[in-house]
């Protein structure tokens, strides 16, 4: 190895920031991991590993912490703060997820204070030891209905409020009834909150969404987790002003803002199908198009079509699949014949937004133009449903070795096969991204499997809590639904090879971590 070589790798980049108007300074090398940088700023902040950090160079920009930061000087340094501080971080709690459902409003609410009760039990304890000369069962006893009750308060999502004072069985035939504990449908207040925010940072000038922003929204690795919603729709216009469609076809900014605003309103509280997933599946859906370069072998019309069809996919999903709702026989299956009704739906609601003229983004189209994109988007989300999967998929194989970009036919199943990897993407997402998605979707099954033996309907076998683990839910489906999907695609645009490449590297070290963890949590049950 030559000395200039030796020099590079011991190169070191100094980073100044201030934290809560405290001095700090970063030093790692140049080829630092990106999850060591990241860590590195995580302890100066003395932030739990769910809390959300935010970078600000001295424009007052959001900056992506990784190791590309430009270096810089005492005088010029970054702005780091924690802007959302996870219920994670609070020991006794470790298993919740932020936002105003944590068990520890739920135990102040109640009178509780559990870690009270932890160390007065702990300090009994030590004072019978010492007496007796051995812990009694009682005390055994009493820990385990502290352990019980802490699991019940983490778990509340699962629980009515009855179901906190009393014993639930194990057995299957007993199941905890699934209540939310925030509204499924957003609240004014809370609308109208990210609404105030996303107007203030709505101007794309004033917000001055950085270039390194910019890049980084076009990559498959980008982290959703640290991006608040009425920033998430900020990156969103970013998207469609990106891809030049306000110039292409006439849309006011005003309009694709009140149109994301009401986008973001008609996505609910749950745990998987919410308005960050609708966001992940359209940043898949843009850095595709990027990636492949779409833009130069399809027209603008398409790519919007895409895009759109992104945004909307999942529009008001109550968290209950299609089998649910046809089991249940609910409105929506009555209303759709047992068709598909959940992505009928999704496409009902994406044109009552539509249809109104303050945030209907095609109102200056041709009559051509928007039923050319009405039938693209309705394409494309009915694509979504997971039991025409073979049925899809199956077509584009059919075409690949005559794929031709100027067959429309082959352009609308490409446009179903996009989507389509765009929606099941996060588990090729990197893992500290991935792995968070697959606890929120287990989150939403279970969820459904308990109102399915609550109401008595055939309980969906992958859904099952009492059946199913993180390993068990994944390997299946990676194998038989993701990576074939995938390399299909890569089959058509040779760049995206390495990615696929990646991506089984990357699913498969995810199925061995949360086998590793599911093991570790059996061994020390």
């Amino acid at each position: 190895m030559s000395s200039a070589e030796q020099e590079e790798m011991m190169a070191t980049k100094i980073i100044y920031f201030t934290i809560n108007g405290r001095p700090e300074q970063a030093e790692f090398p140049v080829d630092c991991p990106a999850q060591d940088v990241k860590d590195l700023f995580r302890s100066a902040a003395e932030a739990g590993p769910h809390d959300i950090l935010k970078l600000y160079n001295p424009k007052g920009n959001i900056i992506n912490i990784s190791p590309q930061l430009a270096p810089n000087t005492p005088q010029s340094s970054y702005k780091l703060e924690v802007v959302a501080a996870d219920c994670n971080s609070e020991p006794v709690f470790s298993a919740l997820r932020p936002g105003p459902g944590c068990g520890t409003e739920l135990a102040v609410a109640l009178g509780f204070d559990l870690s009270s009760m932890e160390k007065r039990l702990q300090s009994l304890e030590k004072k019978i030891l010492i007496e007796a000369g051995e812990t009694p069962a009682i005390v055994y006893e009493m820990k385990r209905q502290v352990e019980s009750f802490r699991e019940k308060l983490e778990s509340v999502e699962h629980l009515s409020w009855l179901g906190l004072f009393k014993e639930l069985s194990d057995a299957t035939h007993k199941p905890s009834p699934f209540y939310h504990k925030r509204t499924l449908r957003k609240t004014l207040e809370e609308c109208e909150l990210v609404r105030d925010k996303f107007l203030k940072m709505r101007s794309v000038r004033s917000l001055e969404v950085s270039e390194e922003v910019r890049q980084y929204l076009k990559t498959p690795t980008f982290d959703n987790w640290q991006w608040e919603d009425a920033e998430i729709m900020v990156l969103l216009q970013v998207m469609y002003m990106d891809l030049d469609f306000i110039s292409a076809f006439n849309i006011e900014l005003e309009v694709l803002q009140q149109f994301l605003y009401e986008v973001y309103r008609r996505y609910n509280n749950i745990p998987f199908h919410n308005f960050k997933h609708c966001f992940c599946v359209t940043q898949m859906m843009y850095g595709l198009i990027w990636l492949t370069d779409l833009r130069s072998k399809m027209d603008s019309i398409d790519l919007l079509t895409l895009l759109t069809s992104a945004v909307c996919h999942d529009l008001d999903h109550t968290g209950y699949n299609n089998a649910y709702q046809i089991n249940a026989r609910t409105e929506l299956a009555l209303r759709y014949n047992d068709i598909s009704p959940l992505e009928n739906h999704h496409c009902a609601v994406a044109f009552e937004i539509l249809e109104k003229n303050e945030s209907n983004i095609f109102r200056n189209l041709s009559t051509d133009q928007y039923k050319r994109i009405r039938e693209g988007i309705i394409r494309c989300i009915l694509a979504t449903d997971m039991t025409r999967h073979n049925e899809i998929l199956n077509k584009f194989k059919s075409i690949l070795q005559t794929f031709d970009f100027s067959n429309k036919d082959h352009r609308d199943v490409l446009m179903m096969i996009l989507i389509k990897v765009s929606d099941i993407s996060n588990e090729a997402r990197p893992m500290d991204v991935a792995e968070p998605w697959l606890d929120c979707l287990l989150q939403e099954f279970f969820n459904q499997s308990d109102m399915e033996k609550l109401e008595g309907l055939p309980v969906t076998p992958f859904m099952d809590r009492d059946k199913v683990t993180k390993p068990s839910s994944q390997t299946g489906f990676i194998r038989f639904v993701l990576l074939p999907l995938f390399m299909e695609l890569a089959n058509l645009f040779p760049c995206l090879e390495v990615s696929s490449s990646q991506s089984q590297s990357d699913l498969l070290f995810l199925c061995l971590e949360v086998s590793y963890s599911q093991s570790q949590t059996s061994s020390h049950a």
